[in-house]
């Protein structure tokens, strides 16, 4: 019989040990229905989930609501929106009472007088002509100085396939100033031309994103194994889907048969009240999703399935040693 212990040996055992100890609960919720961009295949507003729900304003009601999901037993809140820093009092009502995570487009620099350690993720969409095009400006030039050298921030890097051949000069822009860099797959929502992947772009890509993190191992955080699984969709025999998907929202979740999932994940529309279908969009069509997280959680939650080589358990534990980082979990 094929165990844990027999497939690794101890250095790789004491890895496995080190994240098998987490217990990471995590739930998503939109902070605002608001945001100072609106990025062209941002899901959020091109499912029209800005309008699901009637925004909470009162401060007590999300305190109130943060610890009731505490209670529930979620351990890491991932704040979204809109854009959360347009909200600050509703990101200090969570940081002073969960572990929590703000995604950001970066505009809007944190006070860390008054969040010291809250872990930011920056979007960057492509460099500066891709972000100019998609979000209406160069974000990163004023997300950069925000947060240059910041121990306690990294870029979620949407790449897009107008970036073949140009990720190395952006991960270097990263890395020159002191950030880290997590990088996923634009999904294309909103269809806009030459932004949708064709196979034999997503192998290029994936090829790429394998030679970043060989040449920048201090500034990417990531896994050949990821890339592998986000550019194919596929992980071991299966394919990534509706039917796969480890993130769709607990008590809206009728599949049947439940394929392995998040326990109790739940993601929050801003009236403290709707919940939405999943980590994403409403109306994607989950076989385009290219979502990182999502595809992280599906090898996560599949952890039996990687009990078959070492190798494949070896995969297993550096995408979880990935999102635990991520999350500050465990450090860099």
């Amino acid at each position: 019989m094929k165990t844990v212990s027999s497939l690794l040996d101890a250095e790789w055992h004491e890895r496995y040990k080190r994240i098998s100890r987490l217990n990471i609960r995590s739930s998503i919720y939109d902070v605002t229905n608001r945001c100072n961009l609106r990025c062209k295949g941002c899901f959020f507003f091109s499912s029209g989930e800005d309008k699901a729900a009637a925004e909470e304003t009162d401060i007590r009601k999300w305190e109130a609501f943060i610890d009731r999901e505490k209670e529930r037993g979620v351990n890491l809140a991932i704040l979204i929106g809109g854009e959360p820093t347009l909200c600050m009092d509703r990101v200090e009502a969570f940081y002073k009472r969960l572990p929590s995570f703000c995604a950001t487009n970066g505009l809007i620099k944190l006070d860390r007088d008054r969040f010291p350690d809250l872990m930011v993720g920056i979007s960057l969409w492509g460099d500066e002509e891709d972000e100019k095009l998609l979000r209406g400006k160069d974000a990163f030039a004023i997300s950069s100085k925000n947060y240059a050298g910041d121990p306690n921030a990294y870029y979620l890097y949407t790449i897009t396939p107008r970036q073949l051949g140009k990720t190395g000069r952006i991960i270097r822009k990263i890395r020159d100033a002191g950030l880290k860099v997590h990088m996923q797959l634009l999904s294309n929502d909103e269809g806009v031309d030459g932004f949708s992947w064709r196979p034999d772009e997503l192998a290029a890509i994936r090829d790429e994103m394998d030679d970043a993190l060989d040449r920048y191992p201090e500034t990417v955080i990531s896994s050949k194994y990821y890339h592998e699984i986000i550019t194919t969709g596929r992980m071991l025999d299966r394919t990534f889907g509706w039917r796969e998907c480890p993130s769709v929202t607990e008590p809206l979740d009728t599949r049947d048969p439940r394929p392995r999932r998040l326990i109790h994940f739940i993601r929050w529309a801003s009236d403290l009240q709707t919940m939405h279908r999943c980590c994403t969009s409403e109306t994607r069509d989950c076989s385009t999703c290219k979502d990182g997280a999502a595809h992280m959680s599906w090898v996560m939650v599949n952890k039996r399935a990687h009990i078959r080589t070492a190798k494949d358990l070896r995969n297993w534990i550096e995408i979880y040693e990935m999102f635990a980082k991520l999350y500050q979990f465990i450090p860099w």
